[in-house]
């Protein structure tokens, strides 16, 4: 397989916090990667530089296309997608204007677009017109993802999208994930705190420690490692 995405000594910073330290991970085409670490250990701010949120130094390279500069909109009309931590969804809005506002760059009619996306989120069909601050937590994750997939990216970007969701609902988020891999070929990489279910969605893994990459493998790899078991596996 061929890798879509390539991060090589990526720096970043807030300010005059050094956030990134050298970061380097590739993402293969058609593949679901996960990114773990402790809180503060720059998982967002990676994402957060890919997608030109952040001012960064280094190579980032996304179908072999340099994007080190490139703003947000630059990246997203290239074919990323990202799901912010905290979703991101319009309150006011309905179900299916959250949705026309994931296609903004397209031109034409969107319908065809919106009823592929309501194939894998039946629901929001159903609730096309009920305002997006009525849904739940868990409601809302999954607009935020169906949004972000309107556009039929190549990559996807999910920040941390099992937060404060019970865990039934981030099995359904994630076997949505899987599926939209399996059955429409997308990227994903993703930054979770469920490494359990992280894990078993992933084909790859990446872990980082204080801005740095201390660990990566295959899914399997890292959970048969021993401080990955110790520290995100719990056992």
């Amino acid at each position: 397989m061929t890798a879509l995405l390539e991060l090589e000594d990526v720096e970043a910073r807030y300010g005059p916090v050094h956030v990134l330290h050298g970061i380097s991970l590739a993402v293969e085409e058609g593949s679901v990667v996960t990114v773990l670490g402790p809180n503060g250990a720059g998982k967002t701010t990676t994402l957060r530089a890919i997608s030109g949120i952040v001012r960064r130094s280094g190579s980032i390279r996304f179908a072999g296309r340099a994007l080190n500069r490139l703003g947000p909109d630059g990246v997203a009309r290239l074919g990323v997608a990202h799901v912010p931590e905290g979703r991101g969804t319009f309150s006011e809005l309905t179900v299916a204007e959250n949705l026309r506002l994931g296609a903004y760059t397209r031109r034409g009619s969107i319908q065809p677009e919106l009823e592929r996306v309501f194939s894998y989120f039946p629901w929001l069909a159903e609730r096309r017109r009920q305002q997006a601050g009525t849904l739940s937590g868990g409601e809302q994750q999954m607009l935020a993802l169906a949004r972000a997939f309107v556009l039929r990216p190549r990559l996807l970007l999910v920040d941390e999208p099992s937060l404060g969701l019970a865990p039934v609902l981030v099995a359904e988020l994630f076997r949505i994930v899987r599926e939209l891999n399996e059955r429409e070929g997308l990227t994903v990489l993703v930054v979770e705190q469920n490494a359990h279910l992280a894990l078993q969605a992933a084909d790859a893994c990446y872990v980082l420690e204080a801005g740095r990459v201390v660990l990566a493998g295959t899914s399997e790899e890292l959970q048969a490692d021993d401080s990955v078991r110790r520290s995100y596996l719990g056992y």
